[in-house]
């Protein structure tokens, strides 16, 4: 799966049809009763914050994905509930609860589908605007919180969804795309797909007989939160991130190069996806990191901290980087905001070498793991409650990491989906963003920064300086 802009996707003209999530009850639903996620909580409140001044921050999280031959909307349309059916996040109800937020959630039998035909977009810059503004149209303080469609083709279907974040994060993408193909193909396999009006209404979906039901994040925030109930601002389960605060000046790590952005203002996104090893690089570059000890996700960090360093970042890197908490039981696919920011330091000596960084950064990763238990906005709340309620979002530019193989997702391995591409949008930024990526055609970089010339020079000379660090060590 690549993670890409869908500005810079290259998908074909055809026809467009649309599915809106409705309700089947009434149209306010039932009063909140569950408590949310320490993520979702924190999201809710920004965004009415946000509307209250007229200054609204929006983001979504989307995804597009072929599916080749003539495509049957009935069992689409089908697989399309199907996910929203097993998915408990994204049929839930949020609301403002107590100065928290609760929600209340639909059972399956209270959605449905309806669908709208939208007529032919003729070129692939009409399908860009069309999928611009669709992905647009979530918002954290409407329901429903994602919106569904396809671009249909004679012998293949574009099909796409997208999600506010309040509702996902980047590994549910692929999840999304995993029940949605492997409902469809099982919906479609007894018989060949056959035509259907493309202005008809969507028939009523049948439940396709897919795997087991998953573990519900809302159930998963539930528990977390009883864990953390009694936590106080001095408790010793916040002793790492006391410490970090401490030495780093607060909690979050600034972003250790000048990049040209004015505190307290949001710029325009700059998105970019490239590709910095090929798939034989990336695989020398982890054997290079196995024979140092170490692992191919720390081995890029510490070649990253190398880079920084070498364009006059400081001697210890401290940065941010997401903790997927799914774990491998009953939430291992899941849909909902799984992720824990947690903060990870090292050192990066004048004369360290990648095999002297990348031990301390597996050392440090090692005592993140140890303190992965408290969530960041829990501690955010507890040792800094006035930047906590003051802030809509991250202070200044932050330093960020993040790695994900996207080889090992659920479906990568059965292929179900074809030319899976994730799209993450901002509306604003006040720094650079890396998502680092890998995927069978090798290392890819997602960079979303502030749209500033030293924010675009920093960028530029932090990736080529960053290949060379990771190309130094192999055999070319």
């Amino acid at each position: 799966m690549l993670q890409i802009s869908v500005e810079d996707s290259e998908i074909g003209p055809g026809e467009a049809h649309r599915w809106h999530l409705v309700p089947l009850t009434g149209a306010e639903g039932p009063a909140p009763r569950r408590m949310t996620g320490y993520n979702q909580a924190k999201h809710f409140t920004v965004a009415q914050y946000a509307q209250s001044v007229d200054d609204p921050i929006r983001s979504y999280v989307a995804a597009s994905f072929e599916l080749t031959g003539q495509v049957d909307l009935d069992a689409l349309a089908a697989a399309l509930l199907h996910l929203v059916q097993r998915h408990e996040v994204l049929r839930a109800i949020y609301q403002p609860l107590a100065g928290d937020l609760g929600c209340e959630v639909l059972t399956p039998d209270e959605v449905a589908l309806k669908h709208v035909y939208g007529g032919p977009l003729e070129t692939s810059a009409q399908v860009t605007r069309h999928l611009q503004e669709a992905f647009q149209e979530v918002d954290t303080l409407s329901w429903p919180l994602i919106t569904m469609g396809a671009v249909v083709r004679a012998e293949s279907t574009t099909v796409w969804f997208s999600c506010d974040h309040l509702v996902t994060d980047g590994l549910s993408s692929a999840i999304a795309i995993n029940d949605i193909t492997t409902a469809y193909r099982n919906l479609t396999s007894a018989e060949p797909a056959s035509p259907v009006d493309p202005a008809a209404p969507a028939a009523p979906a049948a439940t396709p007989g897919t795997a087991q039901q998953p573990g519900s994040y809302l159930e998963f925030s539930r528990t977390q939160r009883r864990a953390n109930r009694a936590m106080r601002a001095d408790d010793a389960r916040l002793d790492h991130w006391r410490a970090f605060r401490d030495r780093n000046g607060g909690l979050f790590p600034r972003f250790p190069l000048d990049l040209g952005v004015r505190p307290g203002q949001l710029y325009a996104p700059v998105a970019s996806t490239e590709r910095l090893l090929t798939t034989h690089q990336v695989e020398e570059f982890g054997t290079v990191c196995r024979e140092l000890g170490g692992r191919l996700s720390m081995g890029l960090l510490a070649a990253l901290a190398l880079a920084l360093r070498q364009l006059g970042g400081p001697e210890v890197y401290r940065g941010l980087m997401p903790f997927n908490e799914r774990g491998r039981g009953d939430y291992a696919e899941s849909m909902g905001w799984f992720i824990n920011t947690l903060p990870i330091e090292f050192p990066v000596g004048p004369r360290a070498g990648l095999g002297d960084v990348l031990a301390d950064a597996q050392d440090a990763y090692a005592q993140v793991q140890a303190h992965s238990a408290v969530h960041f906005v829990k501690a955010w709340k507890l040792l800094a409650p006035a930047e906590y309620a003051s802030l809509r979002y991250w202070p200044y530019a932050v330093n960020f990491f993040s790695y994900i193989d996207c080889r090992r997702l659920p479906g990568a391995d059965r292929h179900v989906a074809q030319q899976a591409r994730m799209h993450v949008w901002v509306s604003g930024c006040n720094g650079i963003l890396h998502w680092l990526h890998r995927t069978e055609e090798g290392l890819f970089v997602n960079t979303i920064h502030a749209d500033t010339p030293q924010a675009q020079a920093v960028n530029r000379a932090l990736l080529e300086g960053f290949t060379r660090v990771l190309t130094e060590p192999l055999a070319i």
